[in-house]
């Protein structure tokens, strides 16, 4: 009588799951853009626990028929110095390494954006996670701005 019971409670449970994710997984509302070329700006950070990364990155999108068909991503030191090969160049080779791997990583995720058509299909590149997060804020907030409402 106990694994009847027992049966009966983890097929409810696991019906009750796969109801769940079917209400959850409903109909996304598509965002619709505006055709048009937008510039975003992510927020400045500050440097990591080692001393890297202070700045900001900008991302240049267009969109056309609600997709976004070209965009640049390009970061910035928070003096607006653009961050380029000289980029760590007074840094320790480790560093400079890291640093130079981050200014690689830019044009990289501007086109996982093109190619993916969307964010979802933009996935962090090792060593370049603060790059990452200015690309995802940038492109947020150019989104944001060819958004129609």
């Amino acid at each position: 009588m106990k694994k009847k019971i027992i049966r009966i409670a983890a097929a409810a449970l696991a019906l009750s799951f796969v109801f769940s994710l079917t209400a959850c997984s409903g109909e996304k509302k598509a965002s619709s853009y505006a055709d048009g070329t937008y510039k975003g700006r992510s927020a400045d950070h500050n440097d990591d626990a080692d001393g890297n990364g202070a700045g900001y990155g900008e991302v240049e999108i267009e969109i056309k028929d609600n997709q976004v068909v070209s965009c640049t991503f390009k970061t910035y030191e928070l003096d607006g110095t653009l961050k380029d090969e000289n980029y760590g160049a007074d840094l320790s080779k480790e560093n400079r390494l890291r640093a130079q791997k981050a200014v690689q990583a830019a044009p990289k995720y501007a086109q996982m954006l093109v190619e993916a058509k969307g964010l979802d299909g933009v996935d962090a590149i090792s060593g370049a996670t603060i790059s990452y997060n200015e690309f995802i804020e940038a492109v947020n907030d150019a989104l944001s701005q060819a958004a129609k409402n």
